[in-house]
């Protein structure tokens, strides 16, 4: 699993292709108070690409490029949290995007197992490792550790989304599992302006 880590912004002209798979780590899980510290990709391809990105320090403007261009597909698992740490950190609104975590959730109502660990074991037969989640992403250098874990998060990423696709089109969800996906960046700015917890489509 080839990892390259860049200082703050991925290099000029580097192309992902029409997809690329994207993950973030942050200091926790409010994106209005915990930073953003690392941002991975990959173009599907078995390489990871890691941008570090130091406290005050979030120009990236080839990152910022990469994230609003249309004419590329970002791939998420839970799109809807990363989206809004890009948004709050970056200034920049991801589109357009397809989540997995959402995609499963249309198509998989067999079970109440979304999680990407799930995801990799039951439709790719991978077996993830989560134990460096919770570790200190803000840290100055990262672990080899750390590296390889924030990698995985995005390997798989485009098979699973050539699975879940073949299952949204047997259930004929295709067209509502898309529509999910242009919400997303709507969903991530109601979360950032303080309707994290709040449903506003309820009586």
């Amino acid at each position: 699993m080839p990892i390259e880590l860049y200082d703050g912004d991925l290099p000029d002209d580097y192309d992902f292709g029409s997809s690329v798979a994207i993950d973030t780590e942050t200091m926790g899980l409010n994106p209005v108070r915990d930073r953003l510290c690392l941002v991975q990709l990959s173009a599907g391809d078995g390489n990871c690409h890691l941008v570090q990105l130091r406290q005050g320090r979030y120009e990236a403007p080839n990152l910022k490029r990469l994230l609003t261009d249309p004419s590329v597909t970002k791939l998420f698992h839970f799109a809807r949290f990363d989206i809004a740490a890009l948004q709050a950190y970056l200034g920049v609104v991801c589109e357009p995007v397809y989540c997995t975590k959402i995609a499963s959730r249309l198509v998989r109502t067999f079970t109440d197992r979304h999680g990407l660990k799930d995801l990799c074991k039951d439709l790719l037969g991978v077996e993830l490792s989560k134990q460096q989640q919770s570790s200190d992403w803000g840290a100055v250098e990262l672990t080899p550790e750390q590296l390889r874990y924030a990698a995985s998060d995005v390997l798989h990423l485009h098979q699973l989304r050539e699975r879940l696709d073949r299952m949204l089109e047997r259930e004929g969800r295709t067209d509502l599992a898309a529509e999910c996906f242009r919400f997303l960046p709507t969903r991530a700015a109601l979360d950032l302006g303080g309707w994290a917890d709040q449903d506003i489509f309820a009586h």
